[in-house]
């Protein structure tokens, strides 16, 4: 008797504003006449990454092929959205040739991995790779600690500190578990001595043989991302995670909300005062869309930290109401009325 195919299914992870989605545009544009199956986590209520893969452009990217969790963490609600999502594109006819998962920037990837050993999955699916998406500049500039050797010290001496802040435990939660990490933004670096010192930081946190490709924008040829056939779901053991005790998870020290406001007359003055709100508050990430009068497509803008880029994706369609809209992601305690103040102003 014929073994069944197994659909072969991408993790990709990465800290807010690493590069998922370029990358993932980028794979859209160039399957080579796979079918890809395309399903977007993301954390907070506006589905702005599914909305800037539909505004892509690339030919048969359209609403049937992508697939939105928009309620918080993948690897937080797997039980009620993600099995019946992974069975809705099994039923499809004909078969996705492969399972893209692209996780909110706030999700552990492990437990996630750990689902597809779930017996509904397991027969039918297993997981081709995990990839780990990284902002290479952010982290020479190393933004997950203000000073990570004295944090490291820190640890070292106070047995009562179990771990660093929660984006340095985030970060190395998604290196533990890939299979391959991309750094991207590759052409930010400075030099060649930045480049080894990016490695370097990210080494000890890798399992052995897991390699390091250089990117920027996103652009990685689909035949080094796909084809990885790591049969992730039988090898959980060896990727390492601060929650192995079986403790539950949370994530109580994020939260996100939307912002609606007025047209934007000059999106790269906005762009700037976003970088300022960012920088003044303990925001993590921005993302969304504008109305500029005049024009009649819609201009996407995001960022993380304090470096934000916009570009126009599509025509604003004939029934749809223009309008402007901004999610941020930030720490529990950021300033949420003085933010809303500052975008609305």
């Amino acid at each position: 008797m014929t073994e069944l195919r197994k659909i072969p299914a991408t993790v990709i992870t990465g800290f807010l504003g690493a590069g998922k989605t370029s990358l993932i545009q980028h794979l859209l544009a160039n399957t080579g006449g796979k079918r890809i199956a395309l399903v977007i986590n993301e954390f907070g209520d506006l589905g702005v990454d599914r909305e800037i893969l539909l505004g892509c452009g690339i030919e048969g990217c359209d609403d049937g092929d992508v697939v939105e969790l928009a309620n918080g963490c993948i690897c937080c609600t797997v039980a009620d959205d993600f099995l019946p999502t992974i069975e809705t594109l099994l039923a499809r006819a004909p078969q996705p040739d492969h399972i893209v998962i692209e996780t909110s920037g706030l999700a552990l990837p492990k437990p996630l991995v750990k689902a597809f050993s779930w017996p509904e999955v397991r027969s039918r699916v297993t997981v081709d790779g995990v990839v780990a998406v990284v902002d290479a500049e952010a982290t020479v500039a190393g933004r997950f600690a203000d000073d990570p050797d004295a944090v490291a010290a820190r640890r070292a001496a106070d047995p009562a500190l179990d771990h660093d802040s929660p984006l340095e435990e985030l970060f190395e939660e998604q290196l533990g578990c890939a299979d391959m990490v991309v750094l991207n933004k590759a052409d930010l670096l400075a030099d060649e001595a930045a480049v080894v010192q990016v490695n370097d930081m990210l080494t000890p946190h890798l399992r052995a043989g897991v390699k390091t490709i250089m990117t920027s924008h996103g652009r990685l040829d689909p035949r080094v991302l796909l084809g990885l056939d790591a049969a992730a779901e039988d090898d959980l053991d060896s990727r390492h995670s601060h929650h192995d005790d079986g403790g539950e998870h949370d994530h109580d020290d994020f939260t996100s909300f939307r912002v609606g406001f007025g047209t934007v007359g000059d999106p790269k003055a906005f762009a700037a005062q976003l970088g300022a709100i960012a920088r003044a508050h303990d925001v993590y990430r921005m993302k969304g869309f504008v109305d500029v009068p005049g024009k009649a497509m819609r201009h996407v803008i995001q960022g993380v930290g304090g470096r934000f880029y916009g570009y126009f994706d599509r025509r604003w369609r004939d029934n749809e109401q223009r309008r402007s809209e901004i999610v941020v992601i930030g720490a529990r305690d950021m300033d949420r009325t003085a933010i809303i103040a500052a975008l609305q102003a």
